[in-house]
């Protein structure tokens, strides 16, 4: 049994670690997941990189890709090591996030100290399916969307605009382009579109990019 790891891992620290613990680790390019180990997927993140992939959504499309495989697991390190007192990021929003994720994407959760721990954990996994080794094809393909899907991951990528929120401005506005062009008091007759919203909507848009 060995560990089929995405080449983007091969500085990463958890390769070093199952290597030193004697368990062969097979880079490949894989379009989902990080590491394979049998018919298991897992996505590894660090605390940072975790809060960052729940503020520009790549989590929700993550765990949707994952879902591809038969088994599937999120390791997040450090999380408890995150001082929320010098963050903008509340952690009840954490706390939901975790919560969706286990229930409305059933995907199991494992919290980690640091990269040690979660090597830990992998080579307990190679352990356990050494007994009954299964061979797992590496066909998941990173997903495609349709027109309505891309309008909505365009609005979706606005602070504080979520997929309901998103939908809600779509029907109203049909396009993007007639969304840009809107009035502060037309984008504010749509429900739970606050001025706070438009605010940071608007800057983004008519920011210069520097």
């Amino acid at each position: 049994m060995k560990v089929i790891a995405d080449t983007r891992e091969k500085n990463s620290l958890v390769a070093a670690e199952l290597v030193s613990k004697k368990i062969e680790v097979d880079f490949q390019h894989l379009a989902v997941a990080d590491y394979l180990i049998g018919e298991i997927a897992i996505e590894r993140k660090t605390a940072s990189d975790f809060i960052s992939s729940i503020i520009n959504k790549r989590l929700m499309r993550q765990l949707e890709e994952i879902k591809q495989y038969p088994k599937q697991l999120l390791i997040i390190e450090g999380l408890e090591e995150i001082d929320f007192s010098e963050s903008k990021f509340h952690p009840n929003a954490i706390k939901g996030m975790i919560l969706s994720i286990l229930t409305d994407f059933s995907v199991p959760i494992i919290l980690t100290k640091d990269y040690q721990e979660t090597a830990e954990y992998m080579a307990l996994i190679v352990k356990r399916l050494e007994k009954k080794p299964i061979e797992i094809g590496l066909r998941a393909k990173k997903r495609t969307y349709n027109l309505a899907e891309q309008q909505q991951i365009v609005l979706e990528g606005f602070p504080g605009i979520g997929p309901s929120l998103a939908k809600r401005i779509l029907k109203k506005f049909k396009t993007i382009k007639k969304i840009v062009n809107a009035t502060d008091k037309e984008l504010g007759k749509i429900e739970r579109l606050d001025k706070n919203k438009i605010k940071n909507m608007k800057k983004i848009i008519n920011e210069k990019y520097n």
